[in-house]
């Protein structure tokens, strides 16, 4: 049995949300570490609400943090370990986003996932595997895990926003193309979006850049 993701909430009151954005934070943070962007973005998206979830296992590497799953370079973990943490992560990821559209009263096409670093990695290999059609997807500072299977499995086509910093030291920046590419081979629309001097965060312009992206599709 899947145990449920603990998640925090701003933005628009239950049963009146017209669109969804759900923030997935990276390895390491909790939910709260993204969902304040919700205050900045509900200006410009009335009628959203804005989800932040937990990501449901400890972090190997951090006294209070959370991870999607393990990751064997920092924690020390196996690739099975790893792949086992992604397998259950996914799951969950896919109860919750349902269980939160049935909950908000909001379908897939008007439900965008927001992810930086790990979670980036999450919204990317969640959202192409699943039957119904997300809005889109914005990927911070992330990478796409196996894009060589990407394309085999595919089940549906959200269009993408990939955002990087150039100067980013923990995912490289070289990831970011990576991603685009296999992601305009499998069919997908894809735009990025170059934080210039950035390291590992989420600067203003690509902030503003991913509010446009959300716009264009949830308004």
């Amino acid at each position: 049995m899947t145990r449920a993701l603990k998640y925090g909430r701003k933005g628009a009151a239950r049963g009146s949300a017209q669109s969804m954005v759900v923030f997935l934070h990276g390895y390491g943070a909790d939910g709260a570490d993204l969902l304040d962007l919700a205050t900045p973005l509900a200006k410009h998206l009335p009628g959203t609400v804005f989800i932040a979830p937990d990501a449901p296992e400890p972090c190997a590497a951090s006294a209070f943090g959370r991870q999607w799953f393990p990751i064997p370079r920092i924690d020390g973990s196996s690739e099975e370990e790893m792949q086992g943490g992604l397998a259950r992560a996914t799951v969950a990821l896919d109860a919750f986003l349902d269980a939160r559209m049935t909950e908000e009263g909001v379908s897939a096409d008007r439900v965008a996932l927001v992810g930086f670093s790990q979670g980036t990695m999450m919204a990317l290999h969640v959202g192409p595997r699943r039957s119904d059609v997300l809005a889109g997807i914005v990927g911070f500072s992330g990478k796409l895990l196996s894009p060589e299977q990407l394309e085999a499995d595919t089940v549906t086509r959200p269009p993408v926003l990939l955002i990087h910093g150039d100067a980013d030291p923990v995912v490289p920046f070289e990831e970011m193309a990576v991603a685009g590419n296999a992601l305009v081979a499998a069919g997908f629309e894809t735009f990025g979006h170059v934080m210039k001097g950035t390291p590992h965060g989420i600067a203003p312009d690509g902030q503003a850049v991913a509010l446009s992206f959300l716009r264009d599709r949830l308004t």
